[in-house]
């Protein structure tokens, strides 16, 4: 078995795609109407409209509301992505760079549809 990717299902895939892309700084490929991916080192983020879930899915996820998953991105430098994000006109930041008992530097934001995205680097060793 092989981990691939997280898929996120929205009611506003252009604003989903937009926020990724610049957060990511890598554009998404999108696939058929309503999807998108963006592929990262590693894994793969893959964008969904509600509408699509509702067509193929029965409905069986519902967007804006996911309170137990977040996206987690590495990064080298947690604060050069706070200082690109601290106007705060990209994302909300919920938890500053904090050091965590791991020995991670996590930042927390909120993308446009409320999901938790972990921005983090690992201790240098």
């Amino acid at each position: 078995m092989k981990f691939v990717s997280i898929r996120v299902v929205t009611g506003d895939v252009t604003a989903l795609k937009v926020f990724y892309a610049a957060l990511t700084g890598v554009e998404p490929t999108d696939l058929a109407p309503g999807f998108a991916e963006i592929r990262l080192d590693g894994c793969t983020l893959a964008i969904s409209s509600e509408d699509i879930i509702n067509k193929l899915n029965g409905g069986a996820i519902v967007p804006r509301s996911n309170r137990s998953a977040m996206i987690e991105l590495e990064v080298d430098d947690v604060e050069a992505v706070r200082a690109r994000v601290a106007d705060g006109a990209l994302a909300e930041i919920v938890q500053p760079p904090t050091a965590m008992p791991w020995g991670n530097d996590s930042m927390l934001l909120r993308d446009p549809d409320g999901a938790i995205v972990n921005i983090f680097s690992r201790p240098r060793r």
